[in-house]
Order: C-alpha cells, then structure tokens, then sequence
C-alpha cells in the first residue's frame, strides 16, 4: 500500500511576507521551484502552472488562499491528467513566525487515492518526497538570499 502523505518542515530565515511572496509568486515559483516558469491565478479555482527544464509541465489548480499563512493547490499526476480525485494531489505550504524567520510546513497528500498500479504511484510517492527535500534547500536558498539582495 503507497503512503498517502509527504511532510516536510523548515525554517527559513527571512520574514513570513518574503516566503509568502517567494510560494504565490509566477516570478518567484518559477526560479526556485519550477526552473523553467510558472504562471499562478492566486484565487481558490485559479489555474496553476509549473514548468521545469528536464520534466516538462505540472498544472494545478489554488485551492485555499490566507495571505501570508497558508496556500494550497492541487496539482495533476500523471502529466497532462485532469485536476480531478484519481489524479491530483493536495500540496498546502502552512507559514509560521519563527523570531525573525518562518518556520514552513509542507504537506502533500492523496497518493493512496490515486489511481492507476501500486508501482507507479509508489514511484510517484517516492520522486516527490525527494523533490520536496530539494525544491525547500532551494526556497530557503533563495529566500535567504533574497533577504540579503542576491536572488
């Protein structure tokens, strides 16, 4: 049986405002996360598109909109599936003050309601609990550095 969730947290040292900017933002999810663009309509049932260099595009729809606490979206699986149960996954970023910093929490759910065969959604897990690690060492990265003028 596939795990249904990821959960990563991290605390970023810049305010909870430039992360907020830095999760929301096409200019900004399109440099550290997305790596080839991205384009955002930041209102629940807004559309949602990410691109990268070596994968290809993800689309999703914005679920829930709390500036500057939490966002959420669903977004397809495999690429170019419907935004729709069987096919999608819920990623929700919640944000937090952590003394001068954010403290950020990622939860990506709904793997065990996808459909399609165990290995293939196994794999699914298994690639993004990796890229979660790596995609937030580059939003810390940039926001920390976007903090001190360099992103």
């Amino acid at each position: 049986m596939v795990e249904d969730r990821i959960e990563r947290e991290i605390v970023i040292d810049a305010p909870p405002q430039r992360v907020w900017e830095a999760v929301t933002t096409a200019e900004h999810l399109g440099t550290w996360f997305g790596d080839a663009g991205a384009e955002i309509d930041l209102r629940p049932g807004g559309a949602l598109m990410l691109r990268w260099k070596d994968f290809g595009e993800v689309r999703g729809r914005v679920e829930q909109v709390e500036p500057p606490r939490y966002f959420s979206y669903h977004w397809g699986w495999p690429e170019g599936s419907p935004i729709e149960p069987g096919h999608q996954t819920l990623v929700e970023f919640t944000l937090d003050p952590d003394g001068a910093g954010t403290r950020l929490r990622v939860v990506e759910s709904g793997f065990a309601g996808l459909k399609g065969d165990d290995d293939a959604t196994a794999k699914h897990h298994e690639e993004n609990s990796g890229g979660w690690t790596s995609e937030l060492a580059e939003l810390k990265a940039y926001a920390e550095g976007a903090r001190q003028g360099t992103a």
